[in-house]
C-alpha cells in the first residue's frame, strides 16, 4: 500500500472500532488508531498522534498519510501533529465523517489510489450530491438530463447490498470523474447504498454522467459479476 490511514478520536474504543470495521473492506491497508489519553480518559494526545503519523509515513511507500478525525479538538490535535512531524507535506487531513469516510478511504487505498485520491474519496461522502425526490418519493437526478451511460445488474452475492459491497462501490466511484447514482441514490455514499437493502436477485440500476461515465458503469458491472468477492 502506498497510503497509510490514521484515525484520531477522543475515544480509544471509537478509534479502534472504526479501524476494525474499515479493515474488513481493506485487509492490506495499514491503519493507526489514536484514541483517548494515556490514562484511559476521553481526550486526545498530541505525542501519540505524532507517533502514529511517523509510523504511517514510514509504512507508506513514498506517497503519504491520510488522517480522519471525529470532533473539534481532535482536528486541532491532528493539525498540530502535522506541524511537528518529520514530513508534513506528506500528511493530508480529510474533512469527512469518521466511520463512513474511513471506510471509503480504506477501499480507495486498497485499490491503489494515491493519497490525494484517498482524501477525495473520504471527503466525497461529505460534499457529494444529495438525491432529490419527486412527489411519489422516487429519487430523481438533479437536472442533469439523460445519463451518459446506464445499465442494470442483478445481485448474485448471497447477502446482497451490505457494508462491504457498498464500500467497494462508493470507494471506486469516488475516484472517478463522474456523477453516478445507484437505484437513484448517490453512488459515492456508503450509507445511502446500504439503505437500498437490495438482496440477492435484486437489481441495481446504475446511471452515470460525466467524463468517466462508462468506466463507472463498467466498474459496478464487474463488482456485481464477481459477487463483490463473496462467492
Amino acid at each position: 500500500m502506498t497510503v497509510a490511514l490514521v484515525v484520531v478520536s477522543h475515544s480509544r474504543k471509537i478509534a479502534e472500532g472504526a479501524v476494525e470495521l474499515a479493515a474488513q473492506m481493506a485487509p492490506d491497508v495499514r491503519f493507526y488508531a489514536v484514541g483517548g489519553t494515556d490514562d484511559g480518559r476521553i481526550g486526545t494526545d498530541l505525542e501519540r498522534t505524532i507517533a502514529a503519523l511517523e509510523a504511517g509515513l514510514a509504512d507508506a511507500s513514498g506517497d503519504g498519510v491520510v488522517v480522519l478525525t471525529d470532533l473539534g479538538s481532535a482536528v486541532m490535535t491532528a493539525e498540530s501533529a502535522v506541524e511537528f512531524c518529520s514530513e508534513p507535506d506528506r500528511v493530508l487531513l480529510a474533512d469527512a465523517p469518521l466511520v463512513e469516510g474511513l471506510v471509503a478511504a480504506a477501499v480507495a487505498t486498497q485499490g491503489g489510489a494515491v493519497a490525494a485520491s484517498v482524501k477525495a474519496a473520504a471527503e466525497s461522502l461529505r460534499f457529494g450530491p444529495e438525491p432529490t425526490f419527486d412527489a411519489a418519493g422516487s429519487a430523481q437526478s438533479q437536472g442533469r438530463g439523460e445519463p451518459a451511460e446506464s445499465d442494470e445488474f442483478e445481485l448474485i452475492n448471497p447477502m446482497g447490498m451490505h457494508a462491504r459491497p457498498a464500500a467497494k462501490i462508493a470507494g471506486g466511484l469516488a475516484g472517478l470523474d463522474v456523477e453516478a447514482t445507484v437505484n437513484g441514490v448517490d453512488g459515492t455514499s456508503i450509507m445511502e447504498l446500504m439503505s437500498l437493502a437490495v438482496g440477492q436477485g435484486g437489481k441495481l440500476r446504475v446511471e452515470a454522467w460525466g467524463k468517466d461515465a462508462s468506466k463507472a458503469v463498467n466498474y459496478v458491472r464487474r463488482l456485481v459479476e464477481q459477487g463483490f468477492g463473496e462467492i
